[in-house]
């Protein structure tokens, strides 16, 4: 803003002016208030276009018909008079700076979320435009200014007025062209008829614009023919544009009008959560110091009276006398300057749509203050659910043989994974639904009741139902956990630590869990195990309900039932399959069925996920090569590191005769290693360390483990000669999974954030599916090449034979890590995450 000068008028119409915002081809612009304090941009005609009668009738008709525009990201004209003698219209002031200045003097290239929210805003004001019966036809970056709730189109109509001057024009006299050459469509430079879809032309290259900082076709330096010729002819370079939104951009690109999308699919296809902040950290707090500065601001006060400073000529631009609403034609006398700034006592009334006042986002991006005593209760979540699942594993044989069920059918570890791999989509997508705070309230709730039902369990047919329903609650849980401690903590040295706590449980969490019940199980009885989620519970519930955020729904949270059918049938399709051809074999047809047909449910819901505008990935922001390095990385970790404990717990008790309690003694080096690299290393490493360089090496650094593991004789007795290859594994998955998760949950709109951490979380399930049936298939094969006599033996043979294929399935995983995820450390706060 700049002081106003003594050639400007004090008032325009009924506002007076306190301010001059900037200068256009149209004419000045000035920063107005009403009599009631509104703010106002007060747009002021330059006198040359004024003297021509077809722009002042076209100007008419178009102020009107843009008086009409709605809707939420566009500023509204309020007022205007265009039978002034200097035409001008009011319009909702934006308290904030044009895009263009953002990107090329402000910030640079905005980040993909930031790009995805403008995409979805600018395609929603364009409905409101065009619904108007309007074509902007000068959709630009100075015409696009940010705000911290959103950007705002803005002059949409005006360049129709303009159009309107032929002959002596603008197009002969200045050889200016309607609309700007950077951000014009093909049929523009053609000179041809245009439609709305022109606006989604401009749309597209202001989004190139807004992630690349450049303008789509180069600058107009070779010459405005030669620039004007590639837009009408040449493909645009989309280099720079992020992956996810490719394809969008382009669609809007399409030299043919009839190609491109409607407004209304683009805001489909980048439907986000109008209350989340959608805009970098430094970039929101800029904006807050402008909006600040907006309520400081007080005109200067000329000197009254006759020592007063004589007014300069006047400009030609702007009138000399304000025009009154009767439109009389003979002059007015002006009015005396309005030298003093508003009292305290006469508020400021913001435009509406704006948020609060300045005042009141002094820090836009303030994480929760009880944000860590929220992430002690989350990691208590996820160890509950740890405790009993590797907990029942070590009590297995005791439950079998308290209730008498056969080993080799439908058992409880079964009914759990079956339950938690089918119903987990459908978990995430209701943390979405109700809020991940109240997800996990319920899934806590059932949870311990599921317990209490399954430690009171007297038949098998009741114990199934119970582990059953302990799965659908877990299923529950887990996404609603990972959803807010990925959306909880948008800083890279606290998402590093969140993180670091969080791949700790990950990685040490299944040995803590065997310890205990292991131990409670030798000591007591396998249902005290059982007994214990319930205290446990209770303290995890109050936590939740005192400690966590208590957000409401996110308002742009989507349905996708037909993507959560397909994605948990195929997943369940799965687990069931390979969890019979432990017992029936690969070839039999009930194993071959299920298996392929979850193949292929699976694919269908990946594909799903990547085209279909209603798919549950449709409001995810992160959806680029490294979210797809880290989930695949994660199910091979899932093959080679995850499914490893409990199938060790296992043989371990069936096969060399160990009570439970040993059992977890001989993991706790592993455990040890992993919560100390989680917390000690990698949490104070991952803000400032490439995400690939941390996840590589730790999956090397396990992988190495789990192969010094096979070289070991399996017979041997429990001593110093494990504890490398037990410390190395679990160094190694500490390092890698706390990055890993942070990888594959940044940039995740939080509207989706559940069903995000649920696709991840599916990610490793499957990982950990396929691991246990290798890790069968390799037992079967050498029990049916071995005599009765060598069966243990060739058991042994066939977990070492196990440790080899899980090494190979993490240097796999570090090879696609290497080739995915970026190799740049996190930039700023808010370009890790949307909160």
């Amino acid at each position: 803003m700049d002081q106003l000068i003594a050639a400007d008028p004090t008032r325009i119409g009924p506002y007076r002016l306190i301010a001059r915002l900037g200068e256009g081809g149209m004419g000045l612009v000035y920063l107005g208030r009403s009599e009631g304090g509104r703010t106002v941009a007060v747009k002021v005609v330059q006198a040359e276009h004024a003297g021509h009668p077809e722009f002042r009738r076209r100007f008419a008709r178009e102020v009107a018909a843009a008086r009409r525009v709605g809707g939420d990201w566009t500023a509204a004209v309020l007022d205007a008079d265009p039978e002034a003698a200097v035409p001008w219209v009011a319009t909702q002031y934006i308290p904030g700076p044009d895009l263009r200045t953002v990107v090329a003097e402000d910030f640079g290239p905005l980040p993909e979320y930031s790009v995805h929210t403008l995409a979805n805003r600018l395609a929603v004001a364009l409905q409101a435009v065009h619904g108007a019966g309007l074509i902007h036809r000068d959709l630009k970056p100075s015409n696009v200014l940010v705000t911290v709730d959103g950007p705002r189109v803005i002059d949409f109509g005006i360049a129709r007025a303009m159009d309107s001057l032929t002959g002596d024009s603008l197009h002969t006299r200045t050889g200016m062209l309607i609309g700007s050459p950077g951000f014009m469509s093909p049929e523009q430079v053609r000179g041809r008829e245009l439609t709305p879809a022109s606006d989604v032309f401009c749309l597209g290259a202001v989004l190139v614009y807004a992630a690349t900082g450049r303008l789509l076709f180069g600058a107009a330096d070779s010459g405005l023919n030669a620039h004007l010729f590639r837009v009408a002819e040449e493909e645009p370079d989309l280099t720079g544009v992020p992956q996810p939104l490719t394809g969008l951009v382009r669609a809007c690109l399409e030299k043919d009008p009839a190609a491109r999308p409607t407004p209304g699919e683009v805001a489909d296809r980048t439907a986000v959560d109008q209350a989340e902040e959608w805009l970098p950290g430094t970039v929101l707090a800029q904006l807050g110091r402008r909006a600040a500065r907006l309520l400081d601001w007080a005109p200067e006060t000329p000197a009254a009276g006759p020592a007063a400073e004589p007014a300069a000529r006047p400009d030609p631009r702007v009138p000399s006398v304000p025009r009154q609403h009767q439109h009389q034609h003979q002059p007015v006398p002006t009015p005396p300057p309005y030298a003093p700034a508003p009292p305290p006592s006469a508020p400021f009334v913001p435009a509406q749509g704006f948020g609060p006042p300045p005042a009141a986002l002094a820090d836009p991006a303030a994480p929760h203050p009880r944000r860590w005593w929220g992430l002690g209760v989350i990691a208590l979540t996820q160890l509950i659910v740890l405790l009993d699942v590797m907990g029942f594993s070590t009590a297995l044989p005791y439950v079998q043989s308290d209730l008498g069920f056969a080993s080799d059918g439908f058992n409880p570890i079964t009914a759990y994974v079956l339950a938690f791999g089918g119903l987990l989509l459908l978990g995430g997508q209701i943390a979405d639904l109700l809020g991940a705070k109240r997800a996990l309230i319920i899934g806590l709730s059932g949870f311990a009741l599921a317990s209490l039902l399954c430690g009171s369990a007297g038949d098998p047919v009741l114990l199934n139902t119970a582990r059953a329903l302990q799965g659908a609650f877990a299923a529950l849980l887990t996404p609603s956990a990972l959803s807010l401690v990925s959306t909880g903590f948008t800083d890279p040295r606290e998402r590093a630590r969140a993180f670091g706590v969080y791949g700790a449980i990950t990685a040490g969490g299944g040995a803590l869990g065997l310890l205990a019940g292991g131990w409670l199980t030798e000591l007591a009885s396998w249902r005290v195990s059982q007994y214990l989620c319930l205290p446990l519970a209770a303290i995890a519930l109050t936590g939740a309900a005192t400690l966590l955020p208590g957000r409401p729904p996110r308002a742009g949270a989507r349905s996708d039932w037909p993507g959560v059918l397909l994605g948990s049938a195929g997943l369940a399709a799965l687990i069931y399959g390979m969890g019979e051809a432990g017992r029936l074999g690969w070839a039999a047809p009930l194993v071959l069925v299920l298996v392929a047909a979850g193949v292929l449910l699976l694919v269908a819901f990946v594909w799903r996920q990547a085209t279909a505008a209603g798919a549950l990935s449709a409001g995810d922001r992160g959806g680029d090569r490294d979210r797809l390095g880290s989930v695949v990385a994660l199910a091979l970790s899932g093959v080679g590191f995850l499914a490893l404990l409990p199938a060790l717990a296992l043989s371990m008790q069936y096969v060399f005769g160990y009570a439970p309690g040993m059992v977890a003694v001989m993991l706790l080096p592993l455990a040890a290693a992993a919560v100390i690299a989680a917390t000690q290393v990698s949490a104070r490493l991952q803000h400032r360390t490439a995400p690939r360089v941390l996840i590589v090496s730790g999956l090397v650094t396990a992988a190495a483990g789990l192969l010094v593991l096979g070289f070991v004789d399996s017979g041997s007795a429990y001593g110093p000669h494990l504890v490398p290859g037990m410390v190395l594994a679990g160094f190694g998955g500490g390092l890698a999974f706390g990055p890993l998760y942070a990888t594959a949950t940044s940039g995740i709109a939080p509207q989706v954030s559940g069903a995000a951490s649920a696709r991840v979380l599916m990610g490793r399930q499957l990982g950990e599916t396929s691991g246990a049936a290798l890790l069968v298939a390799l037992i079967s094969a050498r029990l049916a090449a071995s005599s009765e006599d060598s069966q243990s033996e060739e058991i042994m043979h066939g977990y070492t034979d196990a440790l080899w294929w899980s090494g190979g399935a993490l240097l796999l995983a570090a090879l696609v890590v290497g080739l995915l995820v970026k190799a740049r450390a996190p930039r700023a706060a808010a370009d890790v995450n949307a909160r």
